[in-house]
């Protein structure tokens, strides 16, 4: 709303972060900042140093009877008390929140120690003997489908979670017809996200009224407190979890919380003492979550004129020593746009989800995205370089065109607004791509390594939660017995105090991303109000907030559910501000209107009524309200996508709701003598719809791609052949710092989307899907004299340096 008697609209401004005042007084209230009860004892967790090992038995008299400690649980307490949790697939993975049989990766949880604090519940664990019989481990996930490999779960019979082979249109036919075919092999890491505040769990059982309560760092509840209510054996109602209103970061990781939460919640149970629980950094590097590793082999089939026919996918996705939901969402959670921004309509999709002695895998930012868009913008580059266009020239002949929005993709998704074409035109712009291309001659001569990559990808957001069933093939889903999965929905409420004072209330358990900020623009932009006029309460607590099986941040939701929902609420409020006002004016609805924080006429003098005088009276003369009229000044609404339906019997699935675009050019150097990487030049166009806080977003960008660019330069959890993490803390695992942080030239342009109330889309994931594909093109242009090609991340100086030797050597064994 604008109007020159009052506060300018504010969705689009550069509205500074409320929290940050806060935040930065050291008045921020995260998980070990609370104590909710007295008497608050303390667990350690017991972990298996095997990858993979029978357990024989416990001994854990010597830790019972030391000074402080009140209690301990093993696996076969484990066993005993609780429920598997329920996975995606129908292999029968049995998956407990600590090892009941065998441990199956290094620092899989086997034992938890109660004690007074956390130094004398440490004292204890190491007292804790677990008696062991050594087997043999596979981390290689290749080497786990071979027949003679060790096998991790004698009831599944094989190390083979899940296979779907997937069929979209008629590739057979699309790669007969094709005037070329180009293969390769790729290989991703297995990365996390390194939050600065690590998993926290503080539990309590009462008794007396068989509830749970448990205050945790997560990011849901969604579909997990289901699923832990149900490994805990109690209903739903029974579980009570509590978020904070801070949390220090999650990037997906915080979404494999939960077997943490019944670990600690049966571990108070058992103790008869409210437990809490903070992970150290080791933990977390060993065994909390990350995305998953894969090698695929991708196909291309094409015309010699660039166009991209059909593609073909192989996948074989490691997900550790046990299926945890919402695995295999590595797999398919980016069903709808595995096409990418390409028109090609046929796709065959083979993905093999494995198991091996390494850690758990879950979301990790850009869920499955960053393995997507490294593997085909890898084969735009080869298609390029084999019909000898420009990579910008092969891209823009096969994207989806503008006058195609809505677009339908072969495998379900519905690309629901954007202008792919401008974008790609404005990153070029925006990079000087001719000048780039100039200075790459210049140096080529010069015998410098300068490369210039190229990334394009359709950015999804908002889960559809009926992506889930994907994973089981048609004649699963055709039992009588099964549940058909679909929908994304979120709540907000908004009412007035007596003095006119705003206050919205959500549920969507913030992880940093400055929704308290951003709410209050909205509902300050819908009322007419400065967003210093809004409070916002964005914590959850199952027991007193609106939530549902898709609730919670991930996915980069709030951008376009959440905030749907908060203009929805303020829409309806303001509607009833109207109604209120023009009862008390003794006027038509018609004839009034809301601006600048007052309920004026349209046209011509009377009477105007603020919000807080329209408050005031409506708290104290509820009689002065029209009849009908509910008393109080209050409203909720629940947003939901029309859409957003259930997996259909040909795989066809819309996986999510709003889908943005970026496209990256990225200009680097390669030092001859080290290997090093520079980036040299680093531009970045994104289609979110409307932007709401342009600070926000170029935060949110900005931490996307060095996110992206930790696991394509720096971060891997790496094994030995005996399933021993070699990187386990941060002299180790390494993650790109202040000082490794490019420049980045951001641009966007704007295609709201028409399935969102604000127009906005989510851009919480951005950057990290592309990074690895932008930066892997750019070196592979760089080393292109020597014939180096990027097939695998992340490209370390040790790893690039051995490609280049070959190279080298194998170019002087050619001349000699």
């Amino acid at each position: 709303m604008t109007d020159a008697d009052g506060p300018s609209g504010w969705i689009g401004k550069p509205v500074k972060r409320v929290e940050d005042a806060r935040l930065l007084a050291g008045r921020g209230r995260f998980i070990d900042d609370h104590q909710p009860w007295p008497d608050l004892h303390h667990a350690a967790i017991v972990r298996s140093p095997h990858a993979h090992a029978r357990i024989l038995g416990y001994d854990v008299g010597a830790a019972l009877a030391m000074k402080g400690v009140a209690g301990v649980i093993t696996g076969h307490d484990v066993a005993r008390a609780t429920r598997p949790f329920a996975i995606g697939v129908t292999a029968p993975v049995q998956y407990y929140c600590a090892a009941t049989d065998k441990a199956r990766f290094v620092g899989e949880p086997v034992a938890v120690v109660v004690a007074r604090s956390r130094y004398l519940a440490e004292d204890a664990a190491e007292a804790v003997v677990v008696h062991y019989e050594p087997l043999p481990a596979v981390v290689d996930v290749e080497r786990a489908l071979e027949p003679d490999a060790p096998v991790l779960h004698e009831a599944v019979g094989s190390n083979l979670a899940g296979h779907r082979r997937l069929v979209y249109g008629d590739p057979d036919r699309a790669f007969a017809e094709a005037d070329l075919v180009i293969r390769e092999r790729f290989r991703y890491p297995k990365y996390a996200s390194t939050p600065i505040e690590t998993y926290g769990v503080i539990a309590r059982w009462d008794e007396a009224e068989g509830v749970y309560t448990v205050w945790a760092n997560f990011m849901g509840p969604f579909i997990m407190h289901p699923l832990t209510a149900r490994a805990l054996g109690v209903p739903e109602d029974r579980l009570r979890l509590i978020v904070p209103a801070d949390i220090g970061g999650s990037f997906g990781i915080k979404a494999s919380l939960y077997p943490y939460m019944a670990l600690i919640a049966l571990a108070a149970r058992s103790s008869g003492v409210p437990v809490k629980w903070i992970e150290d950094r080791r933990e977390h590097l060993l065994a909390s979550s990350s995305g998953t590793d894969r090698v695929a082999d991708r196909e291309l089939a094409a015309r010699k004129d660039g166009t991209v026919l059909g593609m073909r996918y192989r996948w074989l996705d490691n997900v550790g020593g046990y299926l945890r939901s919402p695995e295999p969402g590595c797999s398919f959670r980016p069903t709808g746009n595995f096409v990418g921004p390409y028109r090609f309509q046929h796709l065959e999709v083979d993905a093999s989800v494995v198991m091996t002695n390494k850690s758990l895998t879950g979301p990790n930012r850009g869920y499955a995205c960053g393995h997507l868009y490294f593997e085909t913008e890898g084969m735009m580059d080869r298609l390029a370089e084999r019909l000898g266009l420009d990579p910008i020239e092969v891209r823009r002949r096969n994207l989806v065109q503008p006058g195609q929005f809505p677009y339908r993709t072969p495998t379900g998704g519905l690309y629901d607004s954007g202008d792919y074409p401008a974008a790609l035109d404005k990153a070029v712009e925006l990079s000087r791509y001719a000048e780039l291309r100039r200075e790459q001659a210049a140096a080529r001569a010069a015998g410098r390594w300068f490369g210039i990559g190229v990334a394009l990808a359709v950015d999804p957001s908002v889960s559809n939660m009926g992506y889930l069933s994907i994973a089981l093939d048609p004649q699963s889903r055709a039992k009588p017995e099964y549940l058909p999965k679909s929908g994304a929905i979120e709540a907000a409420t908004i009412r007035v105090d007596p003095l006119g004072r705003i206050v919205a209330v959500l549920g969507t358990t913030p992880q940093g991303q400055g929704h308290q900020t951003v709410v209050a623009q909205i509902v300050a932009h819908e009322l007419g109000l400065r967003p210093e006029d809004v409070t916002v309460v964005d914590e959850m607590d199952t027991f007193t907030r609106f939530w549902s099986i898709s609730s919670g941040t991930y996915s980069s939701r709030f951008g376009s559910v959440g905030t749907s929902a908060v203009a929805l609420a303020a829409r309806k409020l303001g509607a009833k501000l109207v109604a209120y006002a023009a009862h008390l004016m003794e006027r038509p609805v018609a004839e009034v209107e809301l601006r600048a924080g007052a309920v004026r006429p349209r046209a011509g003098k009377g009477p105007s009524y603020s919000i807080k005088d329209l408050a005031g009276r409506a708290h104290w003369n509820t009689q002065s309200l029209p009849e009908g009229m509910e008393p109080g000044l209050s409203a909720s609404a629940i947003f939901g996508f029309t859409g957003s339906d259930a997996v259909d019997e040909h795989d066809r699935v819309n996986s999510s709701n709003t889908y943005g675009f970026i496209a990256e050019i990225m200009a680097v150097e390669v030092d001859p003598e080290t290997a090093a990487i520079r980036i040299l030049r680093y531009a970045t166009v994104h289609d979110a719809g409307t932007i709401i806080n342009p600070l926000i977003a170029e935060g949110q960008i900005y931490g996307g791609a060095l996110h992206g660019l930790g696991g394509a330069l720096y971060e891997e959890l790496e094994y030995d052949a005996a399933g021993q993490l070699l990187t386990g803390s941060f002299m180790d695992y390494l993650v790109p710092t202040a000082a490794e942080a490019p420049v980045i030239d951001i641009a966007h342009v704007v295609s709201p989307s028409p399935l969102t109330p604000l127009g906005s889309k989510g851009l919480g994931e951005s950057s990290s899907m592309t990074v690895p594909a932008v930066i892997a093109g750019a070196v592979s242009d760089a080393l292109a004299p020597l014939g180096v090609r990027i097939t695998e991340l992340p490209m370390t100086p040790t790893r690039l340096w051995a490609l280049i030797e070959r190279a080298r050597g194998a170019a002087g064994a050619a001349r000699r």
